[in-house]
């Protein structure tokens, strides 16, 4: 089994590092971390890098695709012809397309989400229908061969669910323990229709700052119509 997971200046770690550390407890299996280009890719953090060191180019085929969201970074992915030839490429190899959070915009722009319902963070979610998907506000939501998965820790969730299918219940169970994946939150509020308006009020702040910071790092231009709708 050949996992593929795609990198990209900008992406959020959780969302890459979550359903990896899933899927590397199946038997026979192989994840890949691949960027456009093999070399450095910064977090949206600014504090992580990572070392890639496979490329699209050399990396045209998969059981699994896995897009990861970011802050910002997937907007500029969205515009990356070269970047969304390849997803298309790939696809047509996959018995799994799937996203976390902002990743299924990838997908969208990649046209593949066409009048499928799918999911993303819920600050992004309703630029899907620009896209042609039924947005839809649900953790993880299945449709075919593709799997999208909301914001960030959704990722988990969603792995355990493709791993299900792949090799069953037991061994799921038991990567599930190996992780030791057992969420007991302090806070009914990882939901943003169970999150107080004042939550709301807060993490909308912290994920402007987060947006800010990020189009610093990644150097992109602030006039983007769209960008703007996220970061306000």
């Amino acid at each position: 089994m050949k996992v593929i997971i795609f990198l990209y200046n900008g992406v959020t770690m959780l969302d890459a590092i979550g359903p990896y550390e899933v899927l590397r407890h199946m038997d026979d299996t192989e994840v890949l971390f691949v960027a456009e280009k093999k070399g450095e890719i910064k977090a949206d953090s600014g504090f992580i890098d990572i070392h890639v060191k496979h490329s699209i180019d050399d990396s045209k085929e998969a059981d699994i695709l896995i897009i990861p969201g970011s802050t910002i970074g997937f907007m500029q992915e969205m515009k990356n012809e070269n970047v969304l030839n390849w997803i298309r490429e790939v696809d047509k190899t996959t018995k799994w397309t799937t996203s976390v959070c902002t990743g299924s915009l990838l997908l969208a722009s990649a046209g593949l989400l066409n009048g499928l319902k799918a999911t993303s963070h819920w600050k992004a979610i309703n630029l899907l229908s620009n896209f042609g998907a039924i947005a839809t506000k649900e953790r993880v939501i299945e449709q075919g061969k593709y799997i999208t998965s909301s914001g960030v820790s959704a990722g988990i969730d969603m792995a355990l669910q493709l791993s299900n299918k792949l090799v069953g219940e037991d061994q799921t169970k038991a990567i599930q323990l190996a992780i030791e994946y057992d969420p007991q939150p302090i806070f009914n509020a990882g939901n943003f229709s169970n999150a107080e308006e004042k939550v709301r009020n807060i993490a909308e702040k912290k994920l402007s700052k987060g947006a800010k910071k990020e189009l610093g790092l990644l150097g992109m231009l602030k006039n983007s119509k769209n960008i703007l709708k996220l970061i306000k």
